[in-house]
């Protein structure tokens, strides 16, 4: 893609320890995921925290069961907040991950998240900040959104210990760093730092 390589061919000028490492690596892959529902993809991410793929998966399964026949699929914000607590529990979903789709389903139902369509049109920032409202979303799962499903080329991820521990090796530091020190570091990559990020996190791959 044109602008991974210009992105790729800044990157490779702006660090050589970086340039090192991407080249060792390889061309840049993100795979993009179009955002179809930000309702869908913020209940995915509430799902699927601090679970592997496998389990969350699962359960995400048996929560889109509880869907009325006719609509299959996640259940529509009308029909999730009629469902009972247990019933949301049974389907393997802990106290807090219940109320946090409670939350987002009401938000929806009340018109106060943007489509997929205005997600789009919305900068980074004020996206941040109006997803972050959601109980159980922080900067973080809007950040993976706006890279994985939006495909935004400027995000940073500083509190990703992924991100920290990508460049705590490639660096060859002896500490990970602080959120507030890459933060720092990061902007000499801009506004490429979306490339920058999932070039530490290849470190990770390999021993």
């Amino acid at each position: 893609m044109k602008v991974s390589s210009a992105g790729r061919s800044a990157l490779l000028r702006s660090d050589p320890v970086l340039a090192k490492h991407m080249e060792k690596v390889g061309p840049y892959r993100l795979e993009i995921e179009a955002l179809t529902s930000v309702y869908e993809a913020l209940a995915r991410s509430i799902v699927y925290q601090q679970l592997s793929g496998k389990a969350a998966a699962t359960i995400f399964g048996r929560l889109e069961a509880l869907s009325p026949p006719e609509r299959p699929g996640l259940p529509p914000p009308a029909e999730l907040l009629k469902l009972d607590d247990a019933v949301l529990r049974k389907a393997g979903l802990s106290g807090a991950k219940t109320r946090a789709l409670q939350d987002l389903a009401a938000r929806q139902h009340q018109g106060l998240l943007p489509s997929a369509v205005e997600a789009a049109d919305l900068d980074d920032d004020t996206l941040i900040e109006r997803l972050s409202a959601v109980r159980g979303i922080g900067p973080w799962s809007v950040q993976m959104l706006l890279m994985f499903r939006l495909g935004r080329r400027d995000v940073w991820p500083t509190t990703d210990y992924g991100i920290q521990k990508g460049y705590q090796k490639v660096f060859r530091k002896k500490a990970l760093p602080k959120p507030k020190e890459l933060l720092t570091i990061g902007e000499r990559w801009r506004p490429h730092r979306s490339m920058a990020a999932w070039y530490l996190w290849r470190a990770l791959d390999s021993k």
